[in-house]
């Protein structure tokens, strides 16, 4: 949720131009991260390429795929 947090609210400067990299290495980390916490689910795959498509990164889908796979593993 930090990272869609950051992402939505405080780095609106990453929108567009020079700054947009370093929006693409805060994904990949959390992607990173996510994987070491809660290890390797396919739902990071889609999240991680969505997260680095421009526009479709507006949506909180690391905050989504969180919940999809520890409310899978709770089954």
């Amino acid at each position: 949720m930090a990272a869609d947090l950051l992402q939505i609210v405080i780095f609106p400067a990453f929108f567009p131009g020079i700054l947009s990299p370093l929006n693409g290495v805060l994904d990949v980390l959390v992607g990173l991260a996510m994987v070491l916490m809660l290890g390797w689910h396919v739902a990071f795959l889609p999240t991680i390429v969505a997260e680095l498509t421009p526009f479709v990164d507006l949506f909180p889908t690391w905050t989504v795929a969180v919940l999809y796979v520890t409310r899978k593993r709770g089954q």
